[in-house]
């Protein structure tokens, strides 16, 4: 029983016009390939990256193993010098480490406070902000945040979803993405906004039967490509080479539907929230009765829910 595997769409030098009426709106993820970032793609060598930006102090993720896990939290947080960090994160093996000498790294970038301010390269990372063309393909009052992202070849992130639309430009280095539709969450086994299955490629089908159900997306991307992952999409990004990517998040819902704490585009719309939390009331309340009552009307609530809520429209 082996999943399948749908090629993402791959799609050349879109324009802006081109991508609001004919992608965008179908909501399906798309590779968009060349692009013009700027002279990112080119100047962004590991000699550069560290003189652009010095030895100004990042927090990263430390992993012993390739695949993290957020759930276990199964790696460190610690801090280096911007230019040793680069330098140690193109390794594969390291003379000096936390944890191993073929420890891997991962640099997700944040905002000056990281509980309230958001992730922007031009304010974390200016002088390397200067060389990048960010694909304006939405208004300038939806931008969220960009996330300068670095790691490690042969680390793993786990598979999550985000509330907003994003780009996830590949500026150096491939990745390899899978990508699962917010419609196939049943068989995903969520924690939060995180699944439980770590290794895609080789799951635990004792423990999570149901993940061969799940359509898998996936694509490889390049130096220079851009993904468009809509919201709700989850994804799991392998870095199959040392390299430097930018994920771009802009908000395509009204900015009072969006929790005003939520600083990595991560938290649930906030009517999302209320109704989770009114459903949990709900299920408290079923449990007065007795156990056979109780099942009937949890089917009961559930078709209703079926009825009012579920699109109808998927193919």
């Amino acid at each position: 029983r082996e999943q399948p595997v749908v090629p993402v769409e791959v799609l050349a030098a879109v324009t802006r016009e081109q991508f609001l009426r004919d992608v965008y709106p179908r909501r399906m993820p798309v590779v968009l390939r060349g692009m013009e970032l700027g002279t990112c793609t080119t100047k962004w060598t590991v000699d550069y990256l560290s003189q652009a930006e010095g030895s100004k102090e990042v927090k990263i993720h430390v992993s012993a193993v390739p695949q993290m896990d957020f759930l276990s939290k199964n790696f460190v947080y610690r801090t280096l010098p911007f230019d040793v960090f680069v330098r140690r994160a193109a390794e594969v093996k390291h003379k000096e480490y936390f944890l191993s000498e073929d420890e891997r790294y991962y640099l997700r970038s944040v905002g000056e406070d990281a509980r309230k301010d958001i992730a922007d390269i031009r304010k974390q990372f200016p002088n390397l902000a200067e060389d990048v063309q960010i694909p304006e393909y939405f208004e300038k009052e939806q931008f969220f945040s960009s996330v300068f992202r670095i790691s490690s070849a042969g680390l793993q992130l786990w598979t999550h979803y985000d509330v907003m639309d994003n780009f996830l430009i590949q500026v150096t280095g491939k990745k390899r993405v899978a990508l699962y539709s917010p419609r196939d969450a049943p068989y995903l086994y969520l924690s939060g906004t995180k699944s439980e299955v770590l290794d895609v490629d080789n799951p635990d089908l004792e423990k999570y039967p149901l993940f061969v159900k799940a359509k898998r997306y996936q694509c490889f991307l390049e130096a220079g490509d851009v993904l468009f992952i809509p919201a709700l999409w989850f994804h799991n990004v392998i870095s199959e080479e040392f390299g430097v990517a930018l994920n771009v998040f802009w908000k395509h819902l009204p900015a009072e539907s969006y929790d005003k704490s939520d600083a990595y585009g991560n938290k649930d719309p906030t009517a999302a929230s209320r109704a989770i939390q009114i459903l949990d009331r709900a299920l408290k309340t079923l449990e007065e009765l007795p156990e056979e009552y109780r099942d009937f009307y949890a089917r009961r609530m559930v078709l209703r829910i079926q009825e009012k809520a579920y699109r109808n429209d998927y193919g």
